[in-house]
C-alpha cells in the first residue's frame, strides 16, 4: 500500500491480499492516497430496509467497531439510493461531502461515503469508479465472511426467518441486456413460507415465485425442500414442467406439506415464456403503450404436495418488448392487504425501476395491514427489454 497510486488492478489485489473484512480499509487508504479523502466510509442497507449502517475505518473509526445506524427515511441516503446518481454538497469546512452509489448489476449493494478537498469532475469520476469497484469486492468478500450479513441485522433474527433469509438469492436485483428484474419479501411476524428465485444460463431467465404452506420453523422447512428440489432439478437441466414434477415429488416423499408456486422459463432470445402455475395467485401484465393492467389468464394446477393425481402443464406467454411483468404471493392480495389496489400501483409506477416498483407495492400492501403482517408479502417485477439490439423504451 505505501509509495504510489493505485490503480484499479493493483486495487483488486490489495483488497484480495487483505482480510476479506477490511475491503473498506483497503479502498479507504487508496482514496486517502489519491484525493486526500476523509472520513471514508461504506453504508448499507439493514435487512428491514428502514436504516442504514455505517461502516467506518479503523482510522477513522468513532463507534468502538461498531455500525453507526441511520434512519434511511427521507435522508440524502435514500435519495442516492432511488436514484443511483453521486451526489455532491459542501461540508461547511472548504470541502465536499461526496455519496456514491455501490452497485453491481442493479443490485444496491450501498453507499460510499467521502469528504474531498478536491473535487473537479474527473476526481469526481474516479470516486464514482471505485464505488463500482467497491461492489464487486463486497460482492466477492461476502462469501468469507459474516461482516456484511451480520451489519444488516438490526433486530433479533428468528430461527425461521435465518433459514428463510438463506434460501433467497444473494442479490435482490439483476440488470441484464434483455431484461431488469427486482424483488421484495416482506416477512410475516410468523414466517409465511414465501421465496423467490433467479438464474441465468447462456439462453434462459428461470425465474420463481412460491409459498409453503404453514408459519415459522414448519413452513421454513418445507421451503427448503422445495427451493432444494427446484434448484437440483433446474441444474440438471430441467424445463419448467420438469422442474414443477420434482418439485411435486420431493414434497410427496418428503415434505409432508403444500406448497404454490410459478416457475417461468423465458428465452432470452425470444422473449417467450414457458411457465407452470400450481395453485398461485395469477401475474399482472402491463405491456409497453397499454392503457391498463392486466390479469395473465393462465390455468391453475394443483399445488405442490397435493395427494392427487396431479399433472402440471406447461403453458406459454410471449412477451414483448417494454413489457413489465408482475408475480406475487397471497400475501399480497389477502386480508387487510386486499384493501390495496394492485393494477393500480402497478400503473402508478410504471416509469419507476423495478426496485421502487417493488418496494412501492410492498411498502402499500406493509401500510394497509398497519405493519402486522399475518402472511409474508412478496413481489417480483420484471421488466422485458428484448433481445439484445432492440430498442424498447425501456424504463431506467
Amino acid at each position: 500500500m505505501d509509495g504510489g497510486d493505485l490503480e484499479l488492478g493493483q486495487l483488486l489485489a490489495a483488497a484480495e491480499a487483505a482480510p476479506p473484512g477490511e475491503s473498506v480499509e483497503v479502498l479507504a487508504n487508496d482514496l486517502r492516497k489519491r484525493f486526500g479523502a476523509e472520513r471514508v466510509s461504506f453504508l448499507f442497507v439493514d435487512l428491514v430496509g428502514r436504516r442504514l449502517l455505517r461502516l467506518t475505518t479503523q482510522v477513522e473509526d468513532d463507534m468502538g467497531g461498531a455500525a453507526e445506524p441511520i434512519d434511511l427515511d427521507g435522508s440524502v441516503y435514500s435519495a442516492v439510493l432511488r436514484s443511483q446518481r453521486q451526489h455532491v454538497e459542501p461540508n461547511g469546512q472548504g470541502g465536499r461531502r461526496v455519496i456514491s452509489p455501490v452497485t453491481n448489476r442493479g443490485d444496491c449493494i450501498g453507499l460510499l461515503e467521502a469528504t474531498l478537498q478536491n473535487h473537479d469532475d474527473t476526481v469526481l469520476a474516479q470516486i464514482e469508479d471505485a464505488a463500482h469497484a467497491l461492489a464487486y469486492i463486497i460482492v466477492t468478500d461476502r462469501r468469507f465472511t459474516d461482516l456484511y450479513h451480520a451489519g444488516r441485522r438490526t433486530t433479533e433474527t428468528s430461527l425461521a426467518a435465518e433459514i428463510q433469509h438463506q434460501l433467497l438469492p444473494s442479490a435482490a436485483c439483476c440488470e441484464a441486456p434483455q431484461f431488469t428484474l427486482a424483488a421484495e419479501l416482506v416477512p410475516a411476524d410468523d414466517i409465511g413460507g414465501d421465496t423467490y428465485d433467479y438464474t441465468l444460463d447462456r439462453d434462459t431467465l428461470h425465474l420463481s415465485i412460491t409459498d409453503a404452506m404453514g408459519h415459522d420453523t414448519h413452513s421454513a422447512l418445507l421451503a427448503t425442500l422445495l427451493v432444494g428440489a427446484l434448484r437440483g432439478a433446474r441444474r440438471s437441466g430441467c424445463d419448467a414442467l420438469q422442474q414443477a414434477q420434482r418439485a411435486h415429488e420431493a414434497l410427496l416423499a418428503h415434505g409432508r406439506g403444500l406448497a404454490t408456486g410459478q416457475l417461468l422459463c423465458i428465452s432470452l432470445r425470444t422473449g417467450t415464456c414457458e411457465l407452470v402455475n400450481a395453485g398461485h395467485p395469477r401475474p399482472l401484465l402491463l405491456r409497453l403503450g397499454a392503457t391498463e393492467v392486466e390479469e395473465v389468464r393462465l390455468g391453475v394446477n394443483l399445488p405442490f404436495g397435493a395427494v392427487a393425481s396431479t399433472t402440471y402443464r406447461l403453458q406459454e406467454l410471449q412477451l414483448l418488448p417494454g413489457d413489465r411483468l408482475i408475480l406475487l404471493t397471497d400475501g399480497m392480495q389477502e386480508r387487510a392487504a386486499g384493501a390495496v389496489d394492485l393494477p393500480s400501483l402497478v400503473w402508478d409506477t410504471r416509469t419507476s425501476h423495478p426496485r421502487e416498483a417493488a418496494r412501492s407495492l410492498t411498502t402499500a400492501v406493509l401500510d394497509a395491514c398497519r405493519g402486522n403482517l399475518r402472511d409474508d408479502a412478496t413481489v417480483v417485477v420484471l421488466d422485458w427489454h428484448g433481445p439484445r439490439g432492440v430498442t424498447t423504451g425501456a424504463k431506467t
